[in-house]
């Protein structure tokens, strides 16, 4: 039995079920129908064309029979262990993981569609997400189906939308005052790591991978592959950098027991890596007036983890450790260091996401507007610049001159 031109139903060997077949992209597709009856037989073939009919004019990718079965877990599960095998897994990454596990638990793949995943991101504003927190995790959403269609497990990812982020940038800087604050709140194995990312603008996971073998003289160099765009950079020790190593170096030793070792690492706990240090600094920060815990359901401050009134959990509000990056890229520029060479200590690639830390505050405001009074009331009043006067021979010359320099500076 066939449908003309498009496929067939045929008897399956050693089966009651009466099986089909059909074209997608040029490939013969088989399959049980799962029926005994010719009539539904024929009506499931039917359905399944008009899945090829969708798929050939975009309106709806075409799932294989072997994938239709495939579950969002076994993707996530993927997903995990890719991260770990490239040395990328973090507690933060597995926070989203399981964040999404228990969301879609017992899912489908084929189920997941832009509809859905719609619904997941208004559930999560309803429950008082922030924007940049919904996209984080729809983001791992995608990593999955991305990994799931490299690895021919599925077809095709879905619509997976990213919300705007405009206007939500943080503002968190620190101030030397504030900064020394926190620092001496600090457990004493995160002082040296804290100033390091305040001098530097390093990001944390770089700072914790430093070993003293990328120590090269009075240079520290960063390996491409502990960095986050894959590059690698280095930052020559001088001042108070200079100062730090040394003191990193006078805590190399390290006592376990009878033995003294000497830590691979240059910031270290007890000779291992730093690893995730969150609660220490929301601590830290606390002490130094800087954050706050906030009751998850009265929205009161409170002074733990926990709420005293209803038992609830309890959030932090604050400065981030990663306040410490931005604050590092604007004291640079202040200092007067170029900007180029301030996104190549920092390790910003581009241009774009530079701009968005090099944010100005109130103190800038404030700063610009009494120079400019300062300029109107006369203070700082230039004389005009008088060019004397050329021959029109000297003009083109001179035009042509200006135009060479002025092309040199741009590149």
């Amino acid at each position: 039995m066939s449908i003309r031109g498009s496929g067939r139903i045929f008897k399956q060997k050693d089966s009651r079920f009466l099986g089909c077949a059909y074209y997608v992209r040029g490939k013969e597709i088989r399959q049980s129908t799962g029926e005994t009856d010719p009539a539904k037989a024929r009506q499931f073939l039917k359905n399944k064309l008009n899945e090829v009919g969708a798929d050939k004019i975009g309106a709806r990718r075409f799932v294989p029979p072997a994938q239709e079965n495939v579950k969002v877990g076994e993707l996530l599960n993927a997903l995990e262990a890719d991260c770990r095998l490239r040395g990328i897994f973090s507690p933060q990454v597995q926070s989203k993981l399981k964040f999404i596990r228990e969301y879609f638990s017992g899912w489908r793949a084929i189920e997941v569609t832009g509809v859905s995943v719609d619904t997941f991101i208004t559930k999560m504003k309803d429950a008082t997400y922030k924007v940049s927190t919904i996209n984080r995790h729809t983001g791992i959403l995608r990593q999955a189906f991305k990994l799931a269609v490299k690895r021919k497990m599925f077809s095709a990812v879905p619509d997976i939308r990213n919300l705007s982020e405009a206007g939500n940038e943080r503002h968190g800087f620190f101030g030397d005052t504030e900064f020394k604050a926190v620092e001496d709140a600090l457990p004493e194995y995160l002082r040296d790591f804290a100033r390091f990312a305040y001098l530097t603008g390093w990001r944390k996971s770089e700072i914790a991978s430093l070993r003293w073998e990328d120590l090269d003289g009075d240079v520290i160099r960063l390996r491409g592959v502990n960095s986050k765009n894959g590059e690698g950079r280095q930052v020559p020790l001088g001042g108070a950098l200079a100062e730090l190593i040394e003191r990193r170096k006078a805590a190399q030793p390290v006592k376990k027991g009878d033995t003294v070792m000497l830590s691979a690492f240059i910031f270290h706990l007890h000779g291992e890596q730093v690893g995730d240090f969150r609660k220490a600094w929301w601590r830290a920060c606390c002490s130094a007036q800087l954050g706050q815990f906030v009751c998850d359901k009265c929205k009161q401050p409170v002074s733990g983890h926990r709420c005293e009134s209803c038992s609830a959990d309890a959030y932090y509000q604050g400065r981030l450790f990663h306040d410490l990056r931005r604050t590092s890229v604007r004291n640079m520029v202040r200092a007067g260091v170029p900007e180029r060479v301030a996104m190549d200590v920092s390790g910003h690639k581009t241009r774009s996401i530079f701009d968005r830390y090099n944010i100005v505050n109130e103190t800038d405001l404030r700063e610009a507007m009494e120079r400019t009074q300062t300029y109107l009331d006369g203070g700082t009043s230039k004389r005009p610049i008088v060019m004397p006067e050329r021959k029109d021979g000297e003009k083109a010359e001179r035009s042509s001159q200006n135009g060479k320099e002025a092309a040199r500076n741009l590149a």
